[in-house]
């Protein structure tokens, strides 16, 4: 009997999704190294030794989440929540100002940044707002009620507002996007979907028509150096030399890496110093210069194959709640997957986020460790029936 006990135990880890992580800590690890030659010359391991500690805490967080029973955040979302705006609040007081953001708390050395964290907070919250919801109708296949949509953003704007304006424009969309996936699996109409659509391109189109017309009032809404960076994006080769500077290295690098790479510790890009923050931002260019067309598939496809895990996962939930949490998790990575790769080959504009599990950085991996820990604990707690 206890044998069979310890079998089912195992059965309900994902083990594909630990492979998974396994592979990226390998591949992160790597590349961090490779990164801290063009900083640290005296000391080449000075990003990996972070690495592997910020690798060896988050795995003891995510093991922890895993066995906690994830039904019991339902009725914590909202104190986390407000702890979440207390912190945003607090680095707005008296944060650290870094390259002109201020987004990070000085505790005795270590940078906290409260709005990685507020990610999962309003995460859960948002999956709360909605299973409630669902508990109260009782009708599975009835539209949700514009009551619930207007919740849903209501509780998203304080937090979008606060980290907008340290300013961080890719946290802020990571935020955004949170919400408009937990939104579309709520089960609203596709009119109000259509709305809300509307609403955002009309805002980008205000924006652009301010922006031609009435420069003075745009840069009430758009600091000067995010217009910077939209200006290297959309005119590179203009401002290849400024604005541009960046991203024109970064593809210089990934170009230069063709099939197989460079190798490793030989990017002429990467190791010179041309590339800023590439071991953080950047690392997908450094991925691309040193181990070529290759490499950056390989790890393009791991992504794509952890992101079909959580969708599994989030299919194969026996509870709503459950599934709305690990859905808010595969918005928030795919995105930042998407956002992070696609600006560092000129498809989407710099924002400065991090590429999950991959990049150097304590608190983006740790809130991605609490995410996926999250996703272990609905796969732990899953029932599984024996025709499934």
């Amino acid at each position: 009997m206890g044998t069979e006990n310890n079998k089912l135990e195992y059965s309900r880890v994902d083990y594909t999704l630990l492979f998974l992580l396994f592979l990226l800590f390998i591949i992160s690890l790597v590349a961090v190294y490779s990164a801290s030659g063009q900083y640290f010359a005296n000391d080449p391991y000075y990003f990996l030794k972070r690495q592997i500690v910020w690798y060896i805490i988050g795995v003891g967080i995510m093991v922890s989440i895993m066995f906690f029973d994830y039904e019991l955040l339902e009725n914590l979302a909202l104190p986390f929540y407000t702890l979440g705006l207390i912190l945003l609040v607090a680095v707005e007081l008296f944060g650290t100002i870094r390259n002109g953001s201020q987004r990070w708390i000085n505790l005795g050395g270590f940078m906290l940044q409260p709005s990685e964290f507020m990610k999962i907070f309003l995460l859960i919250l948002l999956a709360g707002v909605i299973n409630k919801w669902v508990k109260e109708k009782h009708e599975l296949d009835f539209k949700t009620p514009p009551i619930v949509v207007i919740k849903l953003i209501a509780y998203t704007m304080p937090p979008f507002l606060l980290i907008l304006k340290q300013p961080d424009l890719g946290t802020s969309l990571v935020i955004a996007a949170i919400m408009i996936t937990m939104i579309f699996i709520s089960g609203t109409s596709w009119k109000v979907l259509t709305l809300l659509a509307g609403f955002i391109v009309s805002v980008l189109g205000t924006l652009v028509y301010l922006h031609n017309y009435h420069f003075e009032l745009f840069t009430k809404f758009i600091e000067p150096h995010q217009l910077e960076r939209i200006y290297g994006w959309l005119s590179r080769e203009e401002y290849a030399s400024s604005y541009g500077f960046q991203l024109t290295e970064a593809l210089k690098g990934i170009g230069a890496g063709q099939v197989s790479g460079r190798g490793l510790l030989e990017g002429v890009q990467s190791q010179s110093g041309r590339i800023p923050e590439v071991q953080t931002d950047f690392i997908f260019a450094l991925i691309g210069e040193e181990f070529g067309f290759v490499g950056a598939t390989l790890v393009i496809s791991i992504y794509f194959i952890m992101i079909y895990r959580l969708i599994m996962i989030a299919i194969h939930c026996d509870n709503p709640f459950g599934t709305y949490l690990v859905t808010g998790v595969i918005g928030l990575f795919a995105f930042q997957i998407f956002q992070n790769i696609g600006m560092t080959i000129g498809l989407m504009p710099i924002t400065g986020l991090a590429l999950p599990f991959m990049s150097y950085g304590g608190s983006a991996l740790l809130t991605n460790m609490i995410a996926m820990g999250i996703v272990m604990s609905v796969k732990y707690r899953t029932k599984q029936f024996m025709f499934d």
